[in-house]
């Protein structure tokens, strides 16, 4: 149990799911199972993973810092999640 008292501790305290989905796509890039792409918006190379859905830690989409923090603060309907199609 983190025994901190971070903003960031206390984040993981409240999520424990979405923690245990971040640190499964840091193990699957280590491991070499999943690969990073550039930001689906801009291109960039520098990306976060985003998950669009916890339940499913390895199906995330690549985004820049910048584009990431936007969809978090204005909304999913931003970038529309991406059809199987």
């Amino acid at each position: 149990m983190l025994k901190t008292d971070t903003r960031q501790a206390n984040w993981r305290r409240a999520n424990p799911g979405k923690y245990e989905a971040h640190l499964a796509v840091q193990r699957a890039v280590k491991a070499g199972e999943i690969e990073k792409a550039t930001c689906e918006v801009c291109g960039v190379e520098t990306v976060d993973a985003h998950h669009d859905q916890y339940d499913e830690p390895l199906n995330v989409r690549w985004l820049c810092r910048r584009h990431h923090t936007r969809l978090h603060h204005y909304g999913e309907d931003m970038f529309p999640i991406r059809s199987s199609i």
